[in-house]
């Protein structure tokens, strides 16, 4: 866990580390979603063309697709933070 300060502006600098392990660049778009009282912050590049080829061909919709990975993302983070 990073402990990091919110400057004046409202800004936050994400630790180099976790932007290498997920590959946060300048210009990634976040999504952040608060959550009780915690603020998530998603990197939006996790969605690439090629994690969406196998969904066109299954019975699924590309919105119930889209959902239902942001939600394992989600889930996923929750159960990282709560270790």
């Amino acid at each position: 866990m990073h402990k990091i300060t919110v400057t004046q502006k409202g800004q936050v600098v994400i630790p180099a580390e976790i932007r290498k392990k997920l590959n946060i660049k300048k210009g990634t778009k976040l999504l952040i979603k608060e959550e009780g009282n915690n603020i998530l912050m998603i990197p939006d590049n996790k969605m690439h063309i090629s994690h969406m080829r196998g969904a066109l061909k299954s019975k699924e919709s590309m919105i119930e697709y889209l959902l239902n990975e942001r939600a394992a993302e989600y889930a996923k983070l929750e159960r990282e933070w709560k270790k």
